[in-house]
């Protein structure tokens, strides 16, 4: 099957994807999707099969569609650099809105749980940082540049990394 550059476009496109989060999702660089675009590079590897998934399953781009943002804040769940869960966040209205990429449960952010309540969202922060009651908790924020102990404002700062494990959150405020 030949790919052509407009084709390849569209598939971005029909994915809701910037041309930096397409190229990450292939594992290759912006360059090599732009190149693509412009038909300057030959459109090989995984783009090539992702091209052929969604001509024989076209709706799978709806299901792969990151949705629009349309809250204050959304954290992008990774585990390594696949996108498991988006999490939209109305801290004002206290709502949680999610959308699961992942199919195995233990690498969704809540796992089994479709609708978190806002408590539970708040116990995932806590969970993706160093405890409230860690020994020089002060060293560890003054290191962050942080006045205070806050989930999030830890979350930006670390990328919710905890030693040991693949996953990351990338934090969008709107």
């Amino acid at each position: 099957m030949i790919i052509y550059p407009e084709d390849i476009k569209a598939v971005r496109r029909s994915l809701g994807l910037s041309q930096k989060k397409f190229a990450e999702l292939l594992c290759v660089s912006v360059q090599t999707v732009s190149r693509w675009e412009q038909g300057k590079k030959e459109i090989t590897g995984p783009a090539v099969a992702l091209c052929r998934i969604l001509v024989l399953d076209p709706d799978i781009a709806e299901r792969l569609a990151v949705p629009v943002q349309e809250t204050p804040l959304r954290l992008m769940y990774y585990k390594n650099n696949i996108l498991c869960t988006v999490i939209d966040v109305d801290d004002r209205l206290q709502k949680i809105k999610i959308k699961n990429y992942a199919a195995r449960m233990e690498d969704r952010a809540f796992g089994l749980v479709e609708e978190p309540s806002y408590e539970l969202y708040r116990q995932f922060l806590v969970s993706r940082c160093f405890p409230p009651d860690r020994d020089k908790i002060k060293i560890e924020l003054q290191k962050l540049n942080i006045p205070f102990y806050d989930p999030l404002m830890i979350i930006e700062k670390t990328e919710g990394r905890v030693e040991g494990d693949p996953y990351r959150i990338e934090v969008i405020r709107s």
